[in-house]
C-alpha cells in the first residue's frame, strides 16, 4: 500500500486529509505537536490502514529535522504539508514572535520537508507533494499580511518546483482553498462574522478536490468554482485596482 505523511494531522484539513487518504488505501504517518491527539487519531484510522505517529513541533529545528529524517527513509509516496497558522491582527499589533512563528511553520517547514521529499522521491522516480496554500496568497490582505505573504510563497514555490520536476515522475501541487469550515479561524481568535455563508467551503470538498488535482499532477489547485473564478480575477486585475478594493475591506 502507498504511504502518505500528513502534517498538522489531528484537526481541520489535516485530519480530513488523513481520513480521505485512509479511505483511498494509503498507510499513514501522522505528524502533529500534541501526542495525545495523535494517538486518538491513530486509533480512529488504524482499523483500515497502518498508522504511524510522529510528534513534532515544526516551528522548531528539532521538529523539522525529525520529520525530514522520516521522509528520507524513502517510503513516503505522498507528503501533505498541511500544518500552518495565521493571525488576524494588523502587522505591528501582533507580536513579532507570532509573526516569526507563522514564517517558521508556513514557509520554513514547507521548504525543509519538501526538500527532503524531492530528494527521496527523485531517487526512486516517483512521488507527490501537496502543499496547502490559500487564495489569500493571491491578494494583499491587510488584516493578516504575513499569513497572506507566506501563502503567496507556498504557491509560487510549488509552481516553480513543479516546472523543475517535469518528467521526473515526481509532482508538487499547491492547494489553495478559500474560507473553509475548520478550527483554523477559532485558533486565530478571528471574528469571521462578516464573511457571507456563501463564501464558506466544506473541508470534505476541499480535501477531495485537492487530492484529485494532486493525483492528476496539477501544479495549482483552487477548490470550488467560486474561488477559481475569484482567484482568476484577482490574478488578472491591475494591482492598483486590487489594492484599492482591499483597502476598503476588513480582510
Amino acid at each position: 500500500m502507498p504511504t502518505a505523511l500528513v502534517t498538522g494531522a489531528t484537526s481541520g484539513l489535516g485530519a480530513e486529509f488523513a481520513r480521505q487518504l485512509a479511505g483511498r488505501g494509503h498507510d499513514l504517518v501522522l505528524v502533529a505537536r500534541t501526542e495525545e491527539r495523535l494517538h486518538s487519531t491513530q486509533q480512529e484510522l488504524a482499523r483500515s490502514v497502518d498508522v504511524e505517529v510522529l510528534p513534532a513541533d515544526l516551528t522548531t529545528d528539532d521538529g523539522c529535522a525529525a520529520v525530514a529524517t522520516r521522509i528520507e527513509r524513502g517510503d513516503i509516496d505522498l507528503l501533505v504539508n498541511n500544518a500552518g497558522i495565521g493571525t488576524y491582527q494588523p502587522f505591528g499589533v501582533a507580536t513579532l514572535e507570532h509573526e516569526e512563528q507563522q514564517l517558521d511553520l508556513n514557509v520554513r517547514a514547507v521548504l525543509r520537508l519538501s526538500h527532503a521529499a524531492v530528494q527521496a522521491m527523485q531517487s526512486r522516480g516517483s512521488g507527490r507533494i501537496l502543499n496547502v496554500s490559500s487564495v489569500a496568497g493571491f491578494i494583499p490582505r491587510g488584516r493578516n499580511a504575513t499569513y497572506a505573504a507566506s501563502k503567496a510563497w507556498v504557491t509560487a514555490f510549488s509552481e516553480a518546483v513543479s516546472v523543475m520536476l517535469r518528467g521526473t515522475g515526481v509532482t508538487i501541487t499547491a492547494v489553495c482553498p478559500g474560507f473553509t469550515h475548520t478550527e483554523f479561524h477559532d485558533r486565530a481568535a478571528a471574528d469571521m462574522s462578516d464573511v457571507p455563508e456563501r463564501m464558506w467551503l466544506d473541508a470534505v470538498d476541499v480535501v477531495r478536490e485537492g487530492l484529485d488535482d494532486t493525483f492528476a499532477g496539477k501544479p495549482i489547485s483552487v477548490p470550488s468554482r467560486r474561488y477559481k473564478t475569484l482567484s482568476g480575477v484577482a490574478r488578472t486585475m491591475p494591482r492598483p485596482l486590487l489594492r484599492a478594493i482591499m483597502a476598503r475591506r476588513a480582510l
